[in-house]
């Protein structure tokens, strides 16, 4: 875009902060802001709550009023162009007689993917496009993630101490991280689409996996249970909306019907399942940031497979001796084969470390 001036870039970053208040809530749409302002004075603000509802364009224009006549919008993300559950936000923006439209983020969903841009061009509206936008993606993530790639953003957080052990030699884990880290896992779990786990975690620590703060929406929970060997009586069934997925050329019991379980069918692979097809499967169902707590060896399966987008990794000033390992990993012949990582992100929580991580290979 042209080069921004301070205000323009003081209006977009009140957009992004706008838009970050549905972190929590617009699943599975994306997060979006927006600011419309005459100059430096603001004369509207909106953000997208939850799907359904009206698009953070609308709600601004509505602040805004007649005001809105020949003002500038700041928008996270291009406006849709189309009819989906709610009106064109680019009819909306022409019909106030916006001047001027100034976007974060394109939006590669097939039914916009510049046609929001296009019609505010042939409407007369001045449009620009970038400012900011590494910020605007990363508020999107997932969403681009699943319209792009075709997969959730996939972030799996794992506890360990010091020498690397996620629970003692008879498996007792509890707790090996601070009440600190474990409140701060709320909030990751609250922003997420969906959390993923697997029977193996179930059967062993029998977890809820459900959001213990104060939330409008708790995310689904998927379980990756190849022979499905689930109980009916596991909580992660007992606590919300739960899918089991199950190799495909298995057939469930009559209890998860008779429970309302929904089974989800996905490909074997030598060990389990093909977890980038059970990725598929779960953006194909509208899941934009997947949330993994589960144990090494699915943890390891996903690193393997280079399906981890970040790794979050909390450490207790504790040793443990002889335990269970963090990743399951394949051997590797020489230190050409080790995986990349990056530290992105080193702070204290509580008493513990919390370490963010994300593969070498996604650098931009």
């Amino acid at each position: 875009m042209a080069t921004a001036s301070a205000i323009d870039h003081a209006h977009m970053a009140e957009a992004l902060r706008l838009a970050e208040l549905g972190a929590w809530t617009t699943h599975p749409n994306p997060r979006v802001g927006c600011v419309i302002a005459d100059g430096a004075a603001v004369v509207g603000r909106g953000w997208h709550e939850r799907a359904g509802g009206p698009h953070a364009e609308v709600v601004a224009l509505a602040d805004a009023g007649e005001r809105a006549r020949g003002a500038t919008a700041y928008v996270t993300l291009e406006p849709c162009a189309h009819h989906g559950r709610t009106p064109p936000c680019a009819d909306a923006l022409l019909a106030a007689g916006i001047a001027r439209v100034v976007a974060a983020v394109p939006d590669p969903f097939p039914e916009v993917d510049g046609r929001g841009f296009g019609k505010l061009r042939a409407g007369g509206v001045v449009v620009e496009v970038g400012l900011l936008r590494p910020a605007g993606e990363a508020l999107i993530r997932g969403f681009l993630s699943r319209v792009q790639r075709g997969r959730p953003w996939v972030r799996v957080k794992l506890a360990m101490s010091l020498d690397a052990r996620t629970a003692l030699a008879d498996g007792e884990s509890r707790w090996i991280s601070s009440g600190a880290s474990r409140a701060d896992v709320q909030r990751l779990r609250a922003r997420a689409s969906a959390i993923l786990t697997a029977s193996g975690t179930v059967l062993r620590d029998d977890p809820r996996l459900n959001v213990r703060i104060d939330t409008p929406r708790q995310p689904h929970r998927y379980v990756i249970d190849t022979e499905l060997q689930t109980p009916a009586t596991a909580q992660v069934l007992t606590t919300g909306a739960t899918t089991l997925v199950v190799a495909d050329d298995v057939d469930p019991p009559a209890w998860t019907e008779q429970r309302g379980v929904t089974v989800l069918h996905a490909p074997r692979a030598p060990r389990g399942l093909d977890l980038a097809a059970v990725l598929r499967l779960l953006a194909d169902r509208g899941e934009n940031e997947l949330h993994v707590e589960a144990g090494a060896g699915l943890c390891g399966g996903l690193a393997t497979a280079g399906l981890i987008d970040e790794l979050v990794l909390y450490v207790a000033p504790h040793l443990l001796g002889p335990g269970r390992p963090l990743l399951q990993l394949p051997a590797l012949e020489s230190m050409g084969d080790r995986m990349n990582w990056r530290f992105d992100e080193v702070r204290h929580v509580g008493e513990d470390l919390r370490i963010t991580c994300s593969p070498e290979s996604s650098r931009p």
